[in-house]
């Protein structure tokens, strides 16, 4: 028998032997219109698979497609990778430059942690899928995505909920569940899952205990939301994809910029710390804050805005400082006093670097009636699966920066 057809039936016996499924009929694509699930695990790199047992993520893959990496956006931080997914821009486009962020236009900054500035839509650009979907007749429900606590452009999630990092993983996966019982009138075709367990893991060290019991935690997880689709009988009807915003390094106490060993601190009005650096000195200043630093240290590499290469996609907007520095792999950026009081806090994982780096790549895992099944392909850039889920969705899309072209082939 075809090694296909024997990995999709490894997801019926379970079904079968659910009396639901036996009402619904296993496959039965006549039921939903086209759906989609898109999962976020933060910070799942590339190559955690070999750290431990994934046995729902392989089952997903084996039958479906994965990418040998997702290659992120710079900076490869979370809050411009996740809404760089959603909307297909680059941050230069779609505003979200980083996780901490100065507006020179409105004077304010943009804090993570800050539920005033996460919840105000004028911080992000662009068109979410979410209000694709919206606008053109579908429903839409998210479960802590970037930007779908804000109203952006007049248009928010038909569900949405205010972020709570805390919440149980089996409440998260009820929610979903539950959406997807709702009556066809009100049943959501996008729905957008976030699991942050894996970052906060990789972060004590891409080795870590945490980071192992992480994945065994989130993998468990989606095994809860598969069991879920098989008992409604729909496993065979939902698209699902299981992407990362970006990977992970390990870095350590030995491997720190001291930034006030080359600059005056009161002066060089950093923004942003690690690894990309932001700093918004006083105008007069720039140039000699710039002067200080280029060259100053060999892993440290720093640019004017308008000098910064083009391949990172990383220069036109006015929330970009007007001097950035980018560190090299492993190493960090701080000052001379917060090193000194908290130097283990550096012997752990960041993310953030180049984003051509091998290191920094996600994950990216799609299964279902749209997707070809057992096909392993190159990375690619994240960018393009805005129009990936517009396709799939049958969805028109709004202008991005990604293409179609290059995903085509893991469609039927």
């Amino acid at each position: 028998m075809n090694r296909n057809i024997l990995q999709r039936l490894a997801w019926y016996p379970v079904c079968l032997g659910l009396t639901v499924a036996l009402f619904t009929g296993c496959g039965d694509s006549s039921r939903l219109p086209p759906t989609l699930i898109l999962i976020s695990l933060d910070g799942f790199r590339w190559d955690y698979f070999e750290k431990a047992e994934t046995p729902n993520l392989d089952r997903l893959a084996d039958t479906g497609v994965k990418a040998r990496g997702l290659i992120p956006a710079f900076p490869s931080k979370t809050f411009p990778n996740h809404y760089s997914i959603i909307t297909g821009l680059y941050p230069e486009n779609h505003g979200i430059v980083s996780n901490t962020m100065f507006d020179p236009v409105t004077n304010d900054t943009f804090l993570i942690h800050d539920q005033s500035a996460v919840s105000n839509g004028r911080w992000y650009g662009g068109e979410p899928l979410w209000a694709t979907a919206e606008k053109q007749g579908q429903v839409s429900a998210t479960l802590f995505w970037v930007g779908s606590e804000a109203e952006i452009s007049g248009t928010r999630p038909t569900y949405w909920h205010e972020y709570d990092h805390d919440m149980p993983h089996a409440e998260r996966v009820n929610q979903v569940l539950t959406w997807l019982d709702l009556p066809p009138d009100r049943r959501p075709t996008l729905i957008c899952m976030y699991l942050p367990d894996i970052d906060d893991g990789g972060h004590q060290g891409t080795s870590s205990p945490a980071l192992i019991t992480a994945l065994q935690k989130v993998d468990s997880t989606l095994g809860m939301l598969f069991d879920g689709l098989i008992q409604r009988g729909i496993m065979e009807e939902i698209n699902i994809i299981v992407l990362s915003d970006h990977g992970m390094v390990d870095t350590d106490s030995t491997r720190v910029i001291i930034l006030d060993e080359y600059v005056d601190l009161d002066q060089a009005g950093v923004i942003d710390w690690t690894p990309v650096l932001g700093l918004w000195p006083p105008n007069e200043l720039r140039d000699q804050i710039y002067r200080a630093l280029k060259n100053a240290h060999p892993q440290l590499q720093i640019y004017l805005r308008e000098e910064i290469p083009d391949r990172f996609h990383y220069s036109t907007h006015h929330r970009i400082p007007p001097i950035v520095g980018i560190a090299d792999e492993g190493w960090s950026i701080a000052s001379k006093a917060y090193f000194e009081r908290n130097p283990s806090y550096f012997n752990a994982g960041s993310h953030g670097y180049d984003n051509r780096l091998s290191s920094m790549r996600g994950i990216f895992i799609a299964r279902g009636p749209a997707f070809r099944d057992g096909l392993e392909i190159a990375p690619f850039q994240n960018i393009h699966l805005y129009a990936l889920v517009s396709k799939v969705l049958n969805l028109e899309p709004a202008t991005s920066d990604g293409q179609l072209d290059s995903l085509k082939r893991i469609l039927r």
